[in-house]
């Protein structure tokens, strides 16, 4: 099929931005792509502007902001790639109603994730950031007070998705015991149980762990109101979004005595790139763990990520696969070697595909395939048609009412 791809392959402009594994960009210039750039950093809206105007795929981490402006001059762009978990960079509304197809990598770290967590509890729960301290200061430090083993312990985990559930099994496997928090109804891995809510969850929790998305249901999920709730004595660990946590409060109940520690993987407020001043009113403090968003930050996450990712964006630019998008419905599709594929993408309104089928009958254009998924907004319909009429066809597809984008695939 590569070879039968209806646009010319050195036509197609591919951006990678922000460093992505070079797996990604592989993969397209082992398929005869040539026109693929890789740029190690971020793009701020003014520079992407000028940058996405012809281009056609986009693959980006979590600096670069995919805005409405962007996406307005993106005029070319069929295609964004989130090389990594998150698509809060990416103004979904906008590109769902471009018919522009996002795709993330929802599984690809979250080994990298658990095992941190586990990590960073560690040497929170022995105080060994304390006694680390000293002894670069030539102190030696030997005492076994407040130190503790994690076996026995409860670990009580905020959000019990991908990474949740690793963690509670990771968790488990070391002898502490699991209470977990959704909102939606989860079935328990192992011995874990579920809380009926985050005061419960908190109140009998040794170190709590958020792992819930960036939203307005998630934003100061852990305030003061619920800081007051916390086991007197406990460790907080956030490794989820910046959002979540109120770091003022935080900070205070770190200073009263009232936690005993925290592991702080992600801000509020981030610096845009490597080497940029940062700062946060948890520096300074004692057994507090910071790092710089490297939660997932693994030679082997990123190698996954770039590989689940590009091959998403690889099977929608060659074959229209959605499988794993967020805003174009999903459709799993196979080639068919006998015809030409036409994707067509709409406004989910009544009696679009009738209007598709009835202008192709009309004009005697046979289908040899036809597939459809639809969410709210987006209707998504793959055609394979005839190959002696697919340009025909092609044109009269761009007509028909309430079309967003039509791309013939091959």
């Amino acid at each position: 099929m590569k070879e039968q791809t209806s646009y010319p392959k050195d036509k197609i402009k591919i951006l990678f931005l922000e460093n992505i594994s070079d797996k990604a960009v592989q993969r397209f210039k082992d398929a005869g792509y040539k026109d693929v750039t890789k740029l190690a950093g971020a793009l701020n809206e003014a520079d992407l502007i000028k940058a996405i105007k012809d281009v056609h795929l986009i693959g980006i981490r979590s600096k670069t902001k995919i805005t409405p402006k962007v996406l307005e001059a993106a005029q070319k762009l069929q295609a964004v790639g989130c090389f990594c978990i998150g698509t809060n960079q990416v103004d979904l509304n906008e590109a769902r109603k471009k018919g522009i197809t996002v795709f993330n990598a929802p599984y690809s770290n979250t080994r990298s994730v658990a095992e941190l967590v586990i990590g960073a509890s560690i040497m929170l729960i022995r105080k060994m950031l304390d006694k680390n301290k000293a002894a670069h200061e030539g102190i030696w430090k030997k005492d076994s007070s407040g130190s503790y083993e994690l076996r026995g312990k409860t670990l009580g985990i905020i959000g019990y998705g991908n990474i949740g559930t690793q963690l509670s099994i990771l968790a488990e496997a070391l002898g502490m015991k699991v209470l977990f928090y959704d909102v939606q109804t989860k079935l328990p891995l192992g011995n874990a149980q579920a809380a009926k809510t985050l005061k419960e969850l908190v109140s009998q929790s040794d170190i709590v762990s958020l792992h819930v998305p960036e939203n307005e249901e998630t934003k100061n999920i852990v305030d003061e109101k619920l800081l007051k709730q916390f086991k007197k004595g406990s460790i907080l660990i956030n490794y989820a979004r910046g959002h979540c946590v109120d770091i003022n409060a935080l900070a205070k109940y770190l200073k009263n005595g009232h936690l005993a520690g925290a592991a702080i993987d992600v801000f509020p407020e981030e610096p845009e790139k490597t080497g940029d001043a940062f700062i946060t009113p948890l520096q300074g403090l004692s057994n507090v763990l910071l790092s710089p968003h490297v939660g997932g930050s693994t030679e082997e996450a990123q190698a996954n990520i770039g590989e689940d990712v590009s091959r998403k964006l690889f099977d929608y630019l060659e074959n229209g696969v959605t499988d794993g998008s967020l805003t174009v419905p999903s459709l799993a599709l196979r080639p068919h070697p006998n015809a030409h594929r036409i994707l067509h993408i709409h406004n989910n309104k009544p009696g679009v595909l009738s209007a598709i089928n009835s202008e192709l009958s009309k004009h005697n254009i046979n289908i040899l395939g036809q597939y459809l998924s639809t969410n709210d907004t987006i209707g998504y319909v793959v055609l394979d048609i005839d190959k002696m009429l697919s340009d025909k066809a092609f044109q009269l597809l761009k007509n028909v009412k309430e079309t967003i984008k039509v791309r013939k695939v091959y």
